[in-house]
C-alpha cells in the first residue's frame, strides 16, 4: 500500500484531491483501506477506479472489459465467464463513464495545438431505432478527441462536436477536414469565435479566430463514383502547409478518420455491419465509445507514430508510441489495468462564500490547501 500516492476524494475535506501531502495514511492492511487525517474519512484503494463497489476480482474484471474493448461480443463474454449479462452490461457501463472521466480529464490539463483535425459520423442500429455517432480525431498524433451519441444527424450533434474540438484546441492555424455535410461549416464557423469586450454595456462581438481553415471532401454516390474536395474557408498556400506538417503532404483527404471508423468498427460489436449484438440504450453506445477510445489512445500502439532510433551507422531500433504518448499525456503506454485504476482527482477546494471575514480556521485552512 502507497498512502504517498493517494489522495482524498470527500468533497467537502479541505486536503481533496492533494497527493503527497501527508494527509493520507494506512487505515487497514486487511481491508486496504486508507484514512484522511484532515476530515477523517476511510476509503478503500479501489475509490475512484472503476472498479469500485464489484465483487469480482479485478484481474476477472479487467479481462472482461478488455475482451469488449477489442471488439468482443456481450454474449461471447457471458458464454465463456459464466456471467449475467446484466452484471458485464453494467461492467462495460461503469468503465465507459470512469474513461470518459479519465478522457476528459486530460483534454482539460491544457489546449493542444491541433495542426489539423478530421471529423465523421457512424450509423449505428440499436434494437429501438438509430443512432449516430460523431466523432474527431487529431491527425498528427492520431488522437481521439472525443465524440458526441444523438439519435438525430442535425446542427445540434455537430454543434456538440465543434465545442468539444474548440474546448482543447489552440490559437493558431487549424485545418478542418469533413465531408459535404453542410452543418460543418456552420458549427465551426460558430465555434471558433471569441468574444471582444470593449467595456461597453451591451453583449460584446463575437470576432472569428484567425487561421481556420475548413475543407470539404464530397462523395458522389449516385452513378459513377467520384471524389471532389473543396475549400469552404482558407488559402490554398496555408492549407499546403498544414497538410504538410500533420500528415507529411498528400492532398485534402478525410483517409484518417475513416481508418478511425474502422478501428472502432472492428472493437465495437454493436458498430459491426449486419451484426446482431445490437446496443438497448444510447447510454451504453456511449459508454462503449469512450472505453474503445481511450483504449484506442492510452493502450494502442500505433505503427504509423513510430520513431527511429538508430544505434550505430547501420543498425536501428523503432520506438512504438501510443497517440497518449505522441501528445504527451504519458511516457510509456497504459495496460488497460492501469487505465481502469487510474483516480482522476476532484477540483481544489475552496472555502464556501460567507459574508463578512472569513474566520482564522478558514483562512489556515486556506494557506495550507489552497496554496
Amino acid at each position: 500500500m502507497h498512502p504517498q500516492a493517494q489522495f482524498c476524494h470527500n468533497l467537502d475535506c479541505p486536503a481533496r484531491g492533494q497527493v503527497g501531502k501527508g494527509n493520507i495514511v494506512v487505515h487497514s492492511k486487511k481491508e486496504k483501506r486508507y484514512r484522511c487525517k484532515v476530515c477523517g474519512r476511510t476509503f478503500t484503494a479501489r475509490k475512484g477506479t472503476a472498479l469500485f463497489g464489484l465483487k469480482k476480482s479485478d484481474e476477472r474484471v479487467v479481462t472482461v472489459l478488455t475482451l469488449l474493448a477489442y471488439g468482443c461480443p456481450v454474449a461471447a463474454v457471458v458464454a465463456a465467464y459464466g456471467l449475467d449479462v446484466r452484471t458485464v452490461r453494467a461492467w462495460q457501463q461503469k468503465a465507459g463513464t470512469h474513461c470518459q472521466g479519465v478522457h476528459e480529464h486530460f483534454l482539460g490539463q491544457s489546449p493542444l495545438e491541433l495542426g489539423q483535425v478530421q471529423a465523421d459520423e457512424i450509423k449505428v442500429k440499436t434494437q429501438s431505432g438509430w443512432l449516430w455517432m460523431a466523432m474527431a480525431l487529431m491527425v498528427s498524433t492520431r488522437l481521439w478527441l472525443g465524440g458526441v451519441v444523438s439519435p438525430h444527424r442535425n446542427q445540434a450533434l455537430i454543434d456538440a462536436l465543434a465545442a468539444q474540438i474548440r474546448g482543447v484546441a489552440l490559437c493558431r492555424p487549424l485545418l478542418l477536414a469533413v465531408d459535404g455535410f453542410a452543418s460543418y461549416v456552420k458549427a465551426f464557423q460558430k465555434a471558433f469565435r471569441t468574444p471582444l469586450r470593449l467595456g461597453t454595456p451591451g453583449r460584446p462581438r463575437l470576432v472569428p479566430w484567425p487561421g481556420i481553415h475548413i475543407v470539404q471532401v464530397v462523395k458522389k454516390a449516385t452513378g459513377p463514383v467520384s471524389l471532389g474536395r473543396r475549400i469552404v474557408q482558407g488559402s490554398q498556400d496555408v492549407i499546403d502547409l498544414l497538410l504538410q506538417t500533420s500528415q507529411g503532404g498528400g492532398v485534402i483527404n478525410t483517409a484518417y478518420i475513416e481508418r478511425l471508423n474502422a478501428t472502432f468498427r472492428q472493437r465495437l460489436s454493436v458498430l459491426t455491419r449486419r451484426t446482431r449484438h445490437l446496443a438497448r440504450q444510447p447510454d451504453t453506445v456511449q459508454a462503449s465509445m469512450f472505453l474503445v477510445g481511450c483504449v484506442y489512445n492510452f493502450c494502442t500502439y500505433h505503427k504509423s507514430l513510430r520513431l527511429p532510433l538508430y544505434i550505430g551507422e547501420r543498425k536501428r531500433k523503432w520506438v512504438q508510441r501510443t497517440p497518449a504518448i505522441a501528445v504527451g499525456w504519458t511516457d510509456h503506454r497504459w495496460s488497460v489495468m492501469e487505465l481502469l485504476h487510474f483516480k482522476v482527482p476532484p477540483p481544489s477546494w475552496s472555502p464556501p462564500v460567507r459574508r463578512g471575514r472569513p474566520s482564522r480556521t478558514t483562512l489556515r485552512l486556506v494557506q495550507q490547501w489552497c496554496t
